[in-house]
């Protein structure tokens, strides 16, 4: 295990409220200071993480996968996220990883699960399952720094049990914790999470690395969905929580509420301001970008259809923003 208190701390807090911890998983293009903030005011998990980080591009900018404004974090952030990056070669992490820590991040992720045939061509993501001492020297160099270091993964490249050699050879490095999103490469998203193999997944763990976090990811859609998990698989310590935030941005609500239109375009006004102010930053993202957004807040549930088709035909936030000004949702 590293020496940092950062996965220690979450669980020790979860555990005194008797319930797994919760983290919002890394999402390209999502899962930035703006939308993270965005979640964070309508209900936070215990901690985020950033968007897949190129782990060569922290100190050399001129890759083709530069790092922008993915290490960004707003001042109005409450904690550090965790930063995931990608890769394959060791020497990429020894240096990202000292640069992560002097920009004051306290948690490394390490990227073995992302599908992408982009990211896999160059090496990175699922590409380490088939390659596991590529996965063996990056956990060591990422560990260099003295941060917490954790690994997100799936549960095979191509065939489910490959996972019974790949995720021992993962417990075996020692890491903090393991997040095992809960299907194989080939399967992406289209077949459902295999659930059934939680506690296959627990027995390993318990066997081969007992200090290890172990973090389940795949089909769960909200906090109610990841607490009756959890009770089902004693010895699960987390959740992860993905396309649940594109059902709603409440996603993490210990509770659940009704929300109205009205507060989800709040929320949505509360997202371009965001989206405005990191635009002056940086020059990404576009606000293309932003369509994938909006059919969270102008639901068809709520009558709201025509107004999102509005607002996927605007061409910038100023826009959208008269579209919900003219809006009879909105005040």
């Amino acid at each position: 295990m590293t020496e940092s208190t950062f996965w220690t701390e979450i669980a020790a807090k979860a555990k005194a409220e008797q319930r797994p911890f919760f983290t919002m998983a890394p999402m390209e293009a999502v899962s930035n200071t703006v939308f993270r903030q965005v979640v964070a005011r309508a209900a936070a998990p215990d901690t985020f993480f950033t968007e897949f980080v190129y782990a060569k591009g922290i100190t050399n900018p001129n890759t083709k996968f530069p790092v922008h404004g993915r290490l960004y974090v707003s001042p109005a952030e409450a904690k550090m996220p965790v930063v995931q990056l990608w890769g394959n070669e060791a020497p990429d992490f020894v240096t990202a990883a000292a640069a992560i820590k002097a920009k004051g991040f306290e948690a490394i992720d390490l990227n073995m699960g992302c599908p992408d045939s982009t990211v896999i061509k160059n090496h990175g993501g699922s590409d380490l399952i088939r390659h596991p001492q590529w996965a063996i020297d990056t956990i060591a160099a990422a560990k260099t720094a003295g941060l917490a270091v954790s690994v997100k993964t799936r549960l095979g490249y191509s065939k489910l049990d490959e996972f019974r050699e790949w995720l021992p050879t993962l417990l075996r490095q020692d890491i903090d914790v393991l997040t095992v999103h809960l299907r194989t490469k080939q399967e992406m998203s289209k077949v459902p999470a295999h659930l059934e193999l939680i506690d296959d997944l627990i027995k390993l763990r318990d066997e081969l690395a007992p200090n290890t976090l172990l973090q389940v990811n795949g089909d769960i859609p909200d906090y109610q969905a990841g607490l009756a998990l959890a009770k089902k698989h004693p010895g699960l310590d987390g959740i992860m929580i993905g396309r649940g935030v594109f059902a709603s941005p409440f996603a993490f609500e210990p509770q659940p509420q009704t929300h109205s239109l009205a507060e989800l375009l709040e929320l949505l006004r509360f997202q371009l301001d965001l989206f405005d102010d990191f635009a002056s930053r940086y020059d990404v993202p576009r606000f293309p970008s932003l369509k994938r957004f909006f059919k969270i807040y102008a639901r068809p549930e709520l009558g709201a259809t025509e107004l999102r088709n509005a607002m996927m035909d605007a061409k910038s936030t100023d826009e959208v923003r008269q579209i919900l000004n003219d809006s009879p949702f909105t005040a």
